[in-house]
């Protein structure tokens, strides 16, 4: 399932060159990977009070071009890999038409002590493996 993510470049974003440090890109695509969960329906909320976590394990970005104040982003998210505790997922982020950056950003699936496990089937839904 592909899915899409709005938000407006604000102006504490930006540095000193006026466009966004490339720092907060993660906070743009760890905004836009919740907002995934909820369209698949991952309760992120019940996972944590059930002593599991989603933790991200690395993030690969290309930056193609600036993004600037008042900028309107789209940061579209799909999965394209999934394991037995691990997948990743391809974020693109685009301003109109234009790719702005784009990563792949990996997870793993762990219990209240960190170790990678399995996901419970409750929390195992099709939305976090590639399509078909």
């Amino acid at each position: 399932m592909a899915h899409s993510a709005n938000l407006t470049v604000r102006s504490y974003e930006c540095d000193a060159y006026g466009h966004v440090n490339n720092a907060n890109y993660l906070n743009y695509l760890e905004y836009a990977r919740h907002e995934y969960l909820k369209a698949i329906g991952f309760d992120y909320a019940l996972c944590m009070e059930q002593g599991y976590g989603l933790y991200v394990t690395r993030v690969e970005i290309d930056f193609k071009r600036p993004a600037l104040l008042d900028d309107r982003l789209v940061i579209e998210s799909r999965a394209i890999k999934r394991g037995a505790v691990s997948g990743t997922l391809e974020q693109r982020i685009l301003l109109g038409e234009t790719l702005v950056a784009q990563a792949l950003v990996s997870w793993a699936f762990v219990d209240a002590q960190g170790k990678p496990t399995r996901l419970p089937e409750r929390f195992n839904l099709p939305g976090l493996a590639p399509e078909a």
